[in-house]
């Protein structure tokens, strides 16, 4: 638990101050006091009253004077937040290195699979947007709850040439922005916050090299970072140099690998080593609060993308708890004073006890 206001507890010295003045007046009083000629016929006139009795609503109205001074300091809790109010943003990389066959039958298709799945086992209500990336980067699906659009967008993926990692976080944080309006879009200057309020929404960002365009991914990370998004970052692929293979569906326009690469008979020739930028995509991770996953097979894959959910839709967030500590402590406090009344009343018809 955090405190917005915690000068406010300075309040807490009220309860010392009545002490105090509780003592003052009845040192007064003894001052004060007539003398009679026998004690016990005033005792005997007095309500009986233990000791615990004298001392329970004390207590209990010193506990509501922490409890309101407390609230007053503005506390936050640390809530899991629901899935229904996540959004969850997913990259994927199309350069032509997804067509990779050291994840067989190629990384593409690996990558298609594990995010289908991954979109179909999310409950009822999420968000998910899809992004896709090679020399450039462009929004597939706007957050939607729609599984069948989204699985359907999935099998569309097109490589080409490049690798813009940086422009597919900016791309996600502005989808972001656009249905939430705590996100303001890319490129607009934010003035400093500290801290930085933390949203539900996140992006995951899958890829299987290192940027080769566009922004630098730490720089995008930065934007990110700044409007309180977490970015998860993905390296697919294994080291084991392998053929390209991609199907004719799979292949783009410009989908081309170098001099030493050659289409054929519905696939690519040519041998690549994997080539993931494994401190960046950590520094991205780490820049936003999010986590660096690596996945070398399908298999792997598809295991973090299932376990993503426990991170992402599971986070906690800040809530300000001001109105629970309001009632408690008034709550309190009106009990302190309903004992302290109902104990120290003097019974009807009681006539003293002889002496």
């Amino acid at each position: 638990m955090s405190l917005t206001w915690p000068w406010a507890l300075t309040t807490l010295l009220i309860f010392p101050a009545l002490l105090g003045y509780r003592w003052w007046t009845r040192r007064r009083r003894r001052r004060e006091t007539v003398r009679l000629p026998s004690l016990a016929l005033v005792r005997a006139a007095l309500p009986a009253r233990s000791h615990w009795r004298r001392r329970i609503p004390l207590w209990l109205f010193a506990a509501g004077l922490v409890v309101l001074a407390t609230g007053a300091a503005r506390p936050q809790a640390s809530v899991p937040v629901p899935a229904n109010s996540t959004t969850i943003m997913l990259a994927i990389d199309s350069s032509g290195s997804m067509c990779s066959t050291d994840v067989p039958p190629n990384r593409l298709t690996a990558a298609q699979a594990a995010a289908k799945e991954f979109v179909e086992g999310q409950p009822d209500g999420a968000n998910i947007g899809l992004v896709t990336f090679s020399g450039n980067a462009g929004l597939l699906v706007e957050p939607t709850d729609d599984k069948k659009a989204l699985v359907a967008a999935i099998d569309t993926l097109r490589t080409a040439r490049g690798t813009a990692i940086g422009l597919a976080i900016l791309t996600s944080v502005d989808a972001i922005a656009e249905i939430n309006a705590d996100v303001p879009p890319t490129g607009i200057d934010l003035p400093a916050a500290d801290p930085v309020e933390i949203q539900a929404d996140t992006i995951v960002v899958l890829t299987d090299g290192r940027n080769t365009q566009g922004v630098d991914p730490t720089t995008a990370a930065e934007q990110a970072a700044a409007r309180g998004l977490r970015v998860y970052t993905i390296g697919f692929g294994t080291t084991q140099p392998s053929s390209m293979v991609c199907n004719p569906n799979q292949v783009g326009g410009d989908a081309m690998f170098g001099d030493s690469s050659r289409f054929s008979g519905g696939g690519f020739g040519g041998r690549r080593y994997q080539n993931i930028d494994e401190p960046t995509l950590r520094e991205v991770a780490d820049l936003t609060g999010g986590e660096y996953y690596q996945a070398q097979d399908a298999a792997e894959l598809t295991q973090v993308l299932r376990d993503l959910p426990n991170n992402i839709v599971l986070q906690r967030q800040d809530m300000e708890i001001t109105g629970w500590f309001a009632l408690a402590g008034a709550l309190l406090v009106l009990a302190a004073v309903a004992l302290a009344q109902w104990w120290g009343r003097t019974p009807v018809g009681r006539s003293p006890s002889p002496p």
